[in-house]
């Protein structure tokens, strides 16, 4: 079954990585199902139905975003408030996602070193992603390793944004064999 990759970024027209990773990912449509959610939902008023029937209908999500103020951009926050319900994704009867698979692929936008103990962020990616672990075991899912880039807003090469794009295609894949 194909993968199900979220797109959560405010503006991805404007967007070195996510745009290129964008791109990247729809040259494999036999692979992937891209849901771009801010141009699905400019009003921000999720069609319940329709996502969570997306869900069902695939056993691995991707969600792909910019990584700032230590978050998912704010539509995607409120997304899985809205989708991710009572009596469908937790609760007693609430395991239509047991077993499903959830990856994340973060552009982030200061370079790795920053994101440990005694530098700017003082904690890594890792850590910081705690919130989307707990998720995935709140609901039954299978955390998948994190597909992340560093330095977007500043140290990224052109030649590195281009190796980032054709990586974020093997680590899927490799994820989605496995």
């Amino acid at each position: 079954m194909k993968t199900l990759v979220v797109i959560a970024h405010p503006n991805i027209e404007e967007s070195r990585v996510n745009k290129r990773w964008l791109e990247e990912i729809k040259k494999y449509p036999e692979d992937f199902t891209v849901h771009e959610i801010y141009k699905r939902y400019p009003n921000w008023n999720f069609d319940l139905e329709y996502e969570q029937n997306l869900l069902l209908e695939h056993d691995r999500y991707i969600f792909q975003f910019p990584f700032y103020w230590y978050s998912s951009p704010p539509l995607l926050k409120k997304w899985f408030d809205d989708i991710l319900t009572y009596g469908f994704a937790y609760g007693s009867k609430g395991d239509k996602l047991q077993g499903k698979e959830f990856g994340l692929a973060i552009s982030a936008g200061v370079i790795e070193k920053e994101y440990q103990a005694g530098e700017a962020n003082e904690y890594t990616l890792s850590e910081l992603l705690k919130p989307y672990q707990a998720t995935c075991l709140y609901t039954g899912m299978k955390f998948l390793p994190t597909f992340a880039v560093y330095g977007a807003e500043h140290n990224l090469t052109d030649e590195k944004l281009e190796e980032s794009a054709k990586n974020y295609i093997l680590h899927t894949k490799e994820i989605s064999n496995n």
